[in-house]
C-alpha cells in the first residue's frame, strides 16, 4: 500500500495537497505531515481533513482525490 504525505503549508487557495510518497510534486520535506498507510488517496484524504479541512489530493499523484 502506498505512504501518504499532506502539505502543511497551504496553496494560495488554501488547499493542502495529499500526496503519495512516490510523487515527483511532493513538498519540502518540512512542510510533509505523514498521514499513513493506505489503499487509495480518498482515505487519507479523509485523515488528512481532521487537521486540514480543505485537503485535497494532488493533482499528478492522486488525481482522483483533486478538487478542481
Amino acid at each position: 500500500m502506498p505512504l501518504y504525505y499532506v502539505n502543511a503549508k497551504g496553496q494560495p487557495n488554501g488547499d493542502h495537497e495529499v500526496h503519495r510518497l512516490e510523487c515527483s510534486y511532493m513538498p519540502d520535506p518540512t512542510n510533509c505531515v505523514y498521514l499513513g498507510e493506505f489503499p487509495s488517496c480518498h482515505m487519507a484524504v479523509a485523515v488528512a481533513k481532521k487537521c486540514f479541512p480543505k485537503a485535497s489530493g494532488c493533482y499528478w499523484c492522486s488525481r482522483e482525490c483533486h478538487k478542481s
